[in-house]
């Protein structure tokens, strides 16, 4: 696969990932907003609510994520922050923090139907733990989806897939349920 390029959102950019995720937001409506409002703020803003939120935070001078390239088209997308900035993270049992320690988090995933299984999403894992040191992270976490039989159907792994952070050198750090590990990468 040719070298991807890879670029925070930010305005000058908001049309590019309009284009990636289509009309819809590219998971009814979410907009990459679920992790970051209440259950009932999120669907009371689906689709244009969430759109609005989304191109705020790429307007704020602090990118909500990052956007890969190929041949100028935009293929991929990953939503990352200070695991402060995804309350929802907070709220969850599952996904509650494992200690003390500052992390960003690494939340959702979304790469084009076509550009699917060939690398995307480890190009993005790559930029993010790179974006993520050059912010000032100390470590990186994510919690995937481990199906329990086979391949699970792509609407289901938005969050990515434990291969994608083991291999990029996560370790997991715990798990309180059988599908849900949390993985972390500690940055020098």
């Amino acid at each position: 696969m040719p070298r991807l390029e890879v670029h925070p959102l930010t305005s000058r950019r908001w049309h590019d990932l309009v284009k990636l995720f289509g009309p819809r937001g590219a998971c009814g409506g979410c907009w990459c907003m679920y992790w970051r409002l209440s259950r009932q703020e999120f669907e009371r803003r689906k689709g244009e609510g969430n759109r609005r939120a989304l191109r705020k935070l790429a307007g704020s001078g602090r990118p909500p994520g990052l956007l890969a390239y190929l041949d100028g088209e935009p293929v991929g997308w990953c939503a990352l922050a200070p695991r402060e900035a995804y309350p929802v993270l907070g709220r969850s049992r599952v996904l509650a923090r494992v200690d003390d320690k500052p992390v960003w988090s690494v939340v959702c995933f979304f790469v084009a139907r076509r550009h699917r299984s060939r690398g995307v999403s480890q190009a993005l894992m790559r930029a993010a733990v790179a974006f993520a040191k050059q912010k000032g992270a100390k470590a990186v976490e994510g919690y995937p989806v481990e199906p329990r039989r086979g391949r699970a159907p792509d609407v289901f792994v938005w969050t990515g897939l434990p291969g994608t952070f083991l291999t990029a050198g996560f370790k997991e750090v715990a798990r309180r349920s059988p599908t849900r590990p949390i993985l972390r990468r500690a940055l020098r």
